[in-house]
């Protein structure tokens, strides 16, 4: 008991002694702390980050079970740590000089406080250029594809059905993914984020496949499946005509080119203006169904 009193009393008067400038103090180094994180997320520095937490939990080990030699060894270590980190890591920080740099001062402030909403739209505008250029590439050679973009509906029965890839899209990657006999061309490929999770994802049937028409593939029919079972996004190249469709909410719509799709993508996933699909052709479960579908 006495000696909890002791910790009582020396935490109210830690707590006495902060002064108004303690506490900016604080608060400005947690703030540059939390946006420093930020910053080297998703980068090599991130594992050296990790790296130091493990070397800084051996240490207090090593202090506490009175390990003299791994205490040595240690904090000789963190000595030159630092000045190991500026070598190991110098074209990171160079990066992130550069990028500060070249940022103007009304804008600093937004360098560092830039939301998740932001870094996820960035993520999405650099994604949707992707998809579509690879859209239209796959196109023009008449290559089969299926692009599931999830939306708020998790996808996780499917993405369990794939293999994982967690990548960066792009034409090149789509490219690989979709070549034909490859291992993952026949699936379907899951985004989340901007980025593409899994590849080779088999999907769920329509519910009232026997209204769909003839001519559509298997492709098409498992794009029409997804959209009816959740509200994602499903874009669809087809193997025989090279046709870009989308499905979407049980309804595919076909005829999109590059700049279409990546209207409609950018209205759906950025929440931009709603783009004109007047004119294309619609297949859905409510009846409209095209007893003669142009190719």
């Amino acid at each position: 008991m006495f000696g909890l009193d002791n910790i009582i009393q020396s935490i109210w008067n830690v707590l006495v002694s902060i002064r108004i400038t303690d506490i900016i103090d604080m608060a400005l180094l947690s703030y540059l702390i939390y946006h420093g994180i930020r910053l080297v997320r998703e980068t090599r520095a991130q594992q050296l980050i990790k790296g130091i937490i493990v070397l800084v939990a051996a240490y207090l080990i090593a202090v506490f079970a009175n390990l003299q030699t791994m205490r040595f060894i240690l904090k000789n270590c963190f000595q030159w740590g630092i000045l190991a980190i500026i070598i190991l890591f110098q074209p990171e920080l160079r990066r992130i000089i550069e990028k500060i740099g070249r940022t103007r001062l009304t804008e600093l402030g937004s360098f560092f406080t830039q939301s998740e909403d932001d870094l996820l739209a960035e993520k999405w505008n650099e994604a949707i250029d992707a998809i579509c250029d690879a859209s239209a590439d796959l196109s023009s050679t008449k290559t089969g594809a299926l692009i599931i973009i999830e939306q708020k509906t998790r996808l996780g029965e499917q993405i369990a059905t794939g293999t994982v890839l967690n990548c960066t899209p792009s034409a090149a990657v789509f490219g690989n993914i979709f070549f034909p006999n490859t291992p993952l061309h026949d699936g379907a490929v899951v985004m989340r984020d901007g980025m593409i999770l899994a590849a080779g994802c088999f999907l769920p049937k329509p519910q009232k496949e026997e209204l769909i028409a003839k001519q559509l593939g298997s492709r098409h029919r498992a794009a029409i499946g997804m959209s009816e079972n959740s509200d994602a996004l499903v874009i669809v190249v087809s193997e025989e005509t090279g046709t870009i469709s989308v499905a979407e909410n049980g309804e595919l719509t076909r005829g999109f080119s590059k700049d279409s799709l990546k209207k409609l993508l950018r209205t759906r996933l950025l929440a931009e203006q709603e783009p004109d699909t007047s004119g294309k052709e619609k297949n859905t479960f409510a009846g409209r169904v095209m007893s003669k579908w142009k190719k």
